[in-house]
C-alpha cells in the first residue's frame, strides 16, 4: 500500500511524541493544516466525509472527486426531509456542483484544507499544465466561492446539481446570467413541515454557454460564486438566492473575503492554547475549526454529521440523537470561550416540549416531559417505529410497530434530562440571566416529570426501569427484547437526575423564583440512591446498575462511557472537589482499562463511541496524564481522516470535542465552582492558555514553562465571587487587582471578592 506523504509526517510526529522526544519533535517542521497527497476516498458517504472540508456554521462544503473531475458536496444544517421514520426521513443533500476539466485527467492530487482561515487550496499538475483552486463558504454570507486559475488555457464544463428522489420536487433554470437549480419536499404524507432550498451560480471573469463550458484563460481568475437560501432562510428563497448571486461583482467578493478573514481573526482571538505536543496541537486546532464549521448560534443546529452530507439517507438520518451524539459536540465549546457555537443547542429541545408533554401524560401517565431518542428541529420526532407491521419485521424481527405509542424510546427515560448537562455547563460558564430565562421553563418539565416518576422508598429516590443501555427489538435478539426489561438505579439516571436537581435549585435561587419548590428538590438531590458499587478484585468498583436481567449487566463493569455521562460529562456530579474517596475508586477504575485492550488504540473501549466521553473523565478523576496523552495519540493513529476528524463507528459530530475538552480539563478545571490551574497536566511539557472560561463567568488565563506555573490571570464577567485553588501550594500568592497589587494570600484555596469587568492576577510572592 502507497503511503502518502501526509501520513508519513503524521506517523513520525506521533512515533516522536509517544517517545517524550521534545527536541526531535521540534526538528520537525509541523503544518497545523490538512494535507491531502491523493484524491478522497469516502466522498460520497452516509458518514463522515475523508476530504477537505470547510463551512460557516450552517453550509458545509465537502470536496470530493478527483482533478478531472471535482466535486463539491453542498450542505445545509436547515435542509431537512421532515418525516418522522428512518430512514426516510432526516437532514437531506442540497445538491453538488460537478466541475469536468478534462485537461486533467491522470494529474497529480495535492490540497490543502487550512485551518486558520477556513480555506480550502489545491493544485493539480500534469506535465507542464498547472491548474490552482481555492474555496471557502463565506463565514457572514450564504455564499460559496470557488476560484480558478490556470498557467494554460483549458476548458471548463461546470454542472449544477440539485439531489433528486425520497419523493423531493426538483427545479433548475437560468435567470439573468444566473444558473440556479432547486430542491424540495413538500405535500408528501406525514411530513411535519416543508422544506425548500435553493442554489445559484454565477461566474465572475468568465462566461459558460448553455451546456456549461466555460474557457478559462492562462493567468486569468476565474471566480464560481454559489449563493445558497432555504425557506428557512428567506420567505422568497429561491427569488433571494438568484437575486443575491446576481448581484456579485468583483468587488463585492473582495469585501465578503474580508469578513470572512475577519470574523475567523476573532474566532481564533477567543481562546488560545499552547501545548508542547505537536500531534495533539494540530487535532486539538482541527476539532475547534471543525465544529466551527458545523455550528453557528443564529442558525439550525447540526445533526450527527453537520453540515458535511454528501447524500441522501445519511446514517441515522443524521438527526439530534439524545442519548448524548447531540449533546457531546458542544462540550469544548464552553469552557473554549466560543459560546456563539453553543447558542443554538436549546431550541429543538424547546420546540418539542408540547409533544414531549404528551409523551408523559399519554405514555406514563405524569408530568413533564418525555422524550424519544431522536428528534430533529422545530419539533420533528425522527424515530418512530416502522410505519407498517411489515416494514417492522424486515427491519426488527417483530410486526409490533406499537411499542411506546410508535416512538422509539428504547426503554431509556433520560433522553430529555440529558441535554440538562449541557445547559447547565452554560449556565454556569456565564450566569447570564436571559440565558437562565429561556431554559428555566425545559428545566421545570424535566422536574416535573422526575418528581412524579421517581419513588420513595427506605429513606432513599429509586428509579425502575430506565435503562442504562438502549433496549429494542432487532434482528440479532430475534424480536425478542422484553426479557432486557427491567434496569434498577442506573448509574446514568441517577447521575443525571442529581445533575437536574443540583441545576435547578441553583438557577432557581439566581432567577428568584419557585423558591417555594425548593425543599422537594433539595430533599430528591440529598436523598438519591449511593452510586451501585461492586468489586474486582479486592477493590471497590463502580456497577452500571443496581440490578438488571440482563446478561451483559452482571460483571461489576467499572467506570465506563454510559456512566462516565452520568457521574462526570455531562453529569459534572463527581470528581475529586466533590467526594475524594469515591474519586479514588473511579481513578481504579480507569486503571484497569489497559487491561482490557486488546491493541492501539482501544483504550476505555471508544472506537465505537465515547472517545468525548472517557478521556477527559480520565483527567478529571485525576488519572496519569502522560498515559491519557499517549493513549489519545494512539487513538487518533488509530481511527481518523486525513482531513483531521477523529471518527467512531457509531457518531460522527461529537469526536470534534475529545482533543479540545481533554487538554482544556487538564489545563484548568472549575467543576463545582472550583478553580483549578494545570490540575492534570504533565509538567515536564510546557503549556500556556488565554481565555479558558470558566464556572462563575471568569475568563482564565495561565502559563506553565520549566515545570514552574509564571502567572493566573483572571477577567470577571459578572462579579461574583471566584474560588480557586492555590496554584503553588505551600506559597504565599501575590493578588493584583486592575494592575495594582492588592493583598498577600495564604492558604490552599481562596475565595476573592470581585466586580464585574475586574482584571485580577495571582503572582507567586517573592
Amino acid at each position: 500500500m502507497k503511503i502518502s506523504r501526509g501520513w508519513k509526517l503524521m506517523m513520525l510526529l506521533l512515533l516522536l511524541s509517544s517517545r517524550g522526544d521534545l527536541q526531535a519533535q521540534e526538528a520537525v517542521k509541523e503544518n497545523y493544516n490538512a494535507l491531502f497527497y491523493q484524491a478522497p476516498q469516502k466522498v460520497p458517504t452516509g458518514k463522515t466525509p475523508d476530504g477537505p472540508l470547510t463551512g460557516n456554521g450552517d453550509i458545509g462544503l465537502s470536496l470530493g472527486g478527483t482533478p478531472e473531475r471535482l466535486l463539491f458536496f453542498l450542505g445545509k444544517n436547515d435542509f431537512w426531509r421532515a418525516y418522522p421514520v428512518y430512514p426516510g426521513g432526516g437532514i437531506a443533500l442540497p445538491g453538488w456542483l460537478e466541475l469536468n476539466i478534462e485537461a486533467l485527467k491522470g494529474a497529480d492530487y495535492f490540497a490543502e484544507q487550512h485551518i486558520d482561515s477556513a480555506m480550502i487550496t489545491a493544485k493539480f499538475k500534469k506535465q507542464d499544465h498547472e491548474l490552482l483552486m481555492e474555496s471557502c463558504v463565506i463565514a457572514t454570507q450564504n455564499i460559496v466561492v470557488i476560484s480558478l486559475s490556470s498557467n494554460k488555457t483549458c476548458k471548463l464544463n461546470l454542472q449544477l446539481q440539485a439531489t433528486e428522489g425520497n419523493t423531493s420536487v426538483n427545479g433548475k433554470g437560468i435567470n439573468a446570467g444566473v444558473n440556479w437549480v432547486s430542491r424540495s419536499f413538500e405535500n408528501t404524507p406525514l411530513l411535519e413541515w416543508p422544506s425548500h432550498i435553493a442554489i445559484a451560480l454565477k461566474l465572475i471573469g468568465g462566461n459558460a454557454d448553455a451546456n456549461g463550458d466555460v474557457m478559462l484563460q492562462a493567468g486569468k481568475k476565474l471566480h464560481i460564486v454559489l449563493c445558497m437560501y432555504s425557506n428557512h432562510d428567506r420567505k422568497d428563497w429561491k427569488e433571494e438566492a438568484i437575486k443575491e448571486a446576481s448581484f456579485m461583482t468583483a468587488v463585492r467578493l473582495a469585501e465578503m473575503k474580508r469578513e470572512h478573514q475577519n470574523w475567523w481573526a476573532d474566532f481564533w482571538k477567543a481562546s488560545k492554547v499552547s501545548i508542547a505536543d505537536p500531534v495533539l496541537q494540530k487535532y486539538y486546532n482541527a476539532s475547534q475549526y471543525l465544529f466551527a464549521c458545523s455550528s453557528r448560534g443564529n442558525k439550525f443546529a447540526p445533526g450527527i454529521w453537520g453540515p458535511f452530507i454528501t447524500r441522501d439517507s445519511s446514517s441515522w438520518g443524521g438527526d439530534y440523537h439524545l442519548n448524548y451524539n447531540y449533546q457531546a459536540p458542544y462540550w469544548a465549546a464552553y469552557s473554549s470561550n466560543h459560546l456563539d457555537e453553543t447558542d443554538n443547542f436549546d431550541q429543538p429541545l424547546l420546540d418539542y416540549m408540547e409533544k414531549g408533554k404528551e409523551h408523559a401524560k399519554a405514555l406514563l401517565g405524569i408530568r413533564g416531559i418525555y422524550y424519544p431518542v431522536g428528534i430533529g428541529p422545530k419539533g420533528l420526532v425522527t424515530t418512530r417505529w416502522p410505519l407498517s407491521p411489515e416494514e417492522m419485521e424486515k427491519r426488527y424481527a417483530t410486526r409490533e410497530n406499537t411499542i411506546d405509542g410508535g416512538y422509539k424510546f428504547l426503554g431509556q427515560k433520560i433522553n430529555a434530562v440529558f441535554s440538562v448537562g449541557n445547559m447547565m455547563m452554560r449556565f454556569y460558564s456565564t450566569y447570564d440571566k436571559d440565558y437562565a430565562k429561556r431554559v428555566y421553563p425545559y428545566l421545570i418539565e424535566c422536574a416535573n416529570f422526575w418528581e412524579d416518576y421517581l419513588k420513595f422508598e427506605n429513606g432513599r429516590y429509586v428509579i425502575y426501569m430506565d435503562h442504562y443501555g438502549e433496549v429494542m427489538p432487532n434482528l440479532k435478539n430475534k424480536g425478542q427484547w422484553r426479557n432486557l426489561l427491567g434496569d434498577f438505579n442506573s448509574t446514568l439516571s441517577l447521575g443525571l437526575v442529581k445533575l437536574l436537581f443540583k441545576g435547578i435549585v441553583d438557577m432557581s435561587t439566581f432567577l428568584n423564583l419557585d423558591s417555594n419548590r425548593q425543599e422537594k428538590w433539595k430533599h430528591i438531590r440529598d436523598h438519591l440512591s449511593d452510586f451501585p458499587l461492586g468489586e474486582v478484585d479486592g477493590q471497590l468498583s463502580l456497577r452500571s446498575v443496581e440490578r438488571s436481567p440482563a446478561a451483559w449487566h452482571q460483571p461489576v463493569q467499572g467506570l465506563a462511557r454510559v456512566s462516565i455521562h452520568g457521574l462526570v460529562l455531562p453529569g459534572g456530579v463527581c470528581g475529586p472537589v466533590t467526594d475524594a474517596a469515591f474519586n479514588q475508586i473511579l481513578r481504579n477504575d480507569v486503571a484497569r482499562w489497559k487491561s482490557r485492550m486488546n491493541g492501539p488504540g482501544e483504550w476505555g473501549n471508544t472506537l465505537g463511541n465515547g472517545i468525548e466521553t472517557c478521556f477527559p473523565a480520565a483527567v478529571r478523576v485525576g488519572y496519569d496524564p502522560g498515559e491519557i496523552l499517549n493513549q489519545l495519540k494512539d487513538r487518533i493513529r488509530r481511527q481518523s481522516l486525513p482531513n483531521l476528524w477523529i471518527t467512531a463507528d457509531g457518531g460522527g459530530l461529537e469526536t470534534l470535542s475529545a482533543v479540545p475538552m481533554t487538554i482544556n480539563e487538564m489545563l484548568m478545571q472549575s467543576y463545582e465552582q472550583v478553580i483549578r490551574i494545570f490540575p492534570n497536566w504533565t509538567r515536564s511539557k510546557d503549556a500556556s492558555f488565554d481565555q479558558l472560561r470558566a464556572y462563575g463567568a471568569f475568563l482564565i488565563s495561565s502559563a506553565l514553562k520549566n515545570k514552574e506555573i509564571l502567572y493566573v490571570k483572571i477577567y470577571s464577567e459578572r462579579g461574583r465571587p471566584c474560588v480557586i485553588d492555590n496554584p503553588w501550594p505551600g506559597n504565599q500568592v501575590q493578588l493584583v487587582r486592575n494592575g495594582k497589587k492588592a493583598t498577600l494570600l495564604s492558604g490552599s484555596r481562596f475565595n476573592l471578592p470581585t466586580k464585574e469587568g475586574e482584571y485580577l492576577e495571582l503572582l507567586i510572592a517573592p
